[in-house]
């Protein structure tokens, strides 16, 4: 537990119902959604929007929670690119994914978005709505110690100002403030993985790719190298590679030079992206994946990827970060209304057993079972709409057996794939 330290250069306490780390999605969606509950909110924000951020490619699934959340119209009318489904490229074979043809009820399309332009939005309805969102003001620290818990920041002109509140949600992301303060932070289980990442003009002409779906190609010797393009509604498109750290050593130059190399490994990328303009900086992150010892308790509660992040292979992380906003507002609205909560059953349960499925479905991407099953070329149509539900962020429907039961569907399916595709 961080210590609240004094400062001869105080700014005058201030009190709230609810303190919110953070402006990106879900802490956007949930000042929203507890804005119209009549509750004070404030958001405290590290950055200036608009500010750059990666996960550009949202899953129907977020239309709903946008919608609860009174956001809808301004992203439909923001002129963001169209995304209905995705398509999978491993040495030339395409499986496309629509996501209209799905198991799950619910919205089958939704958008991909530069994100510095859709978490502005997001953040501006949210403070439209009533919340109150201030940026540049940094977390120092937090105590617990009381019955309202209580954080010290720093503001833009370096002064220090405490605030309470009734109850704390972290949407820091990967800031991980709380985590961090808290001593909350735990290894992840999944294997260290780099990324390298930006966005280009991408003059794309070929008719092998489609601008209303997220492209995610299989590197043509390792199997556990993709990438991802998504094209956004400018004519620009996000573009990154996910490698194993230590086979990135292998290549050599800057980041952007390794990058380039990558993509050229890869003829139908680079046949795809061979008129693209590379006019911004290759990013770099390694190690992303992050796991805690608590998502939630009575004076606090962990949003999205503050919480967990697995893995950018389907896109999951907005998503997640929007079901968590709308899960702990509703128990946050229960207990600040006098009802006794059980956040672990009322919020990390119900918000795990998505994460479990998504879980369980990057775990079969990178030993290939997925990837098998993917690219099966007899699979039923009942079967591929199951998983096009998931894909499509509907990964809490436990109607669908592949949401129930993932990892035994999936090891019963990658097997039937194997055998039917041996005999043949």
């Amino acid at each position: 537990m961080s210590p609240l330290s004094g400062t001869s250069q105080q700014t005058p306490s201030e009190r709230f119902d609810v303190l919110i780390i953070g402006a990106g999605p879900s802490g956007s969606v949930a000042a929203a959604l507890l804005v119209a509950r009549g509750y004070r909110v404030l958001v405290l924000e590290r950055e200036t929007f608009p500010r750059f951020s990666i996960g550009e490619s949202l899953l129907p699934q977020c239309m709903e929670f946008l919608s609860e959340a009174g956001m809808s119209d301004a992203v439909n009318s923001a002129g963001f690119q169209v995304k209905n489904g995705a398509m999978f490229q491993r040495r030339g074979q395409f499986s496309k994914f629509d996501f209209n043809d799905k198991f799950s009820p619910g919205p089958g399309e939704t958008y991909q978005v530069p994100r510095a332009d859709f978490d502005k939005l997001l953040a501006d309805e949210a403070a439209h709505a009533g919340a109150d969102i201030r940026y540049q003001h940094q977390i120092t620290a937090v105590s617990l110690d009381q019955p309202e818990p209580t954080v010290q920041c720093q503001r833009p002109d370096g002064t220090q100002q405490t605030f309470t509140a009734r109850f704390l949600l972290d949407a820091s992301g990967f800031g991980r403030v709380l985590p961090r303060l808290l001593g909350l932070e735990s290894p992840s289980d999944f294997p260290v993985r780099s990324s390298l990442f930006c966005h280009v003009e991408d003059r794309i002409t070929s008719t092998a790719f489609d601008r209303e779906k997220i492209l995610i190609s299989v590197h043509p010797r390792f199997q556990g190298v993709w990438y991802w393009l998504i094209p956004f509604s400018n004519g620009r498109s996000s573009l990154g590679v996910v490698i194993d750290p230590e086979l990135l050593k292998n290549y050599e130059g800057q980041p952007h030079q390794k990058l380039q190399t990558l993509v050229g490994e890869d003829p139908v990328l680079a046949e795809i992206l061979k008129d693209a303009e590379w006019d911004t900086p290759v990013r770099n992150i390694t190690g992303y994946s992050a796991n805690v010892s608590e998502l939630a308790s009575n004076q606090y509660a962990l949003l999205g990827n503050a919480g967990e992040f697995l893995d950018p292979v389907f896109s999951s992380g907005v998503t997640i970060a929007m079901k968590s906003a709308s899960l702990a507002s509703a128990a946050l609205h229960r207990q600040l209304s006098g009802e006794n909560v059980d956040w672990q059953t009322d919020y990390a349960l119900p918000l795990q057993q998505g994460v479990d499925t998504f879980r369980e479905f990057v775990t079969a991407w990178y030993d290939g079972r997925f990837q098998d099953i993917i690219f099966y070329q007899q699979q039923s149509p009942e079967i591929r709409a199951m998983i096009s539900a998931i894909l499509a962020g509907y990964a809490w429907d436990r109607n669908n057996p592949y949401v129930k039961s993932p990892g035994r569907r999936l090891n019963a399916l990658w097997d039937y794939c194997r055998s039917t595709t041996k005999s043949a």
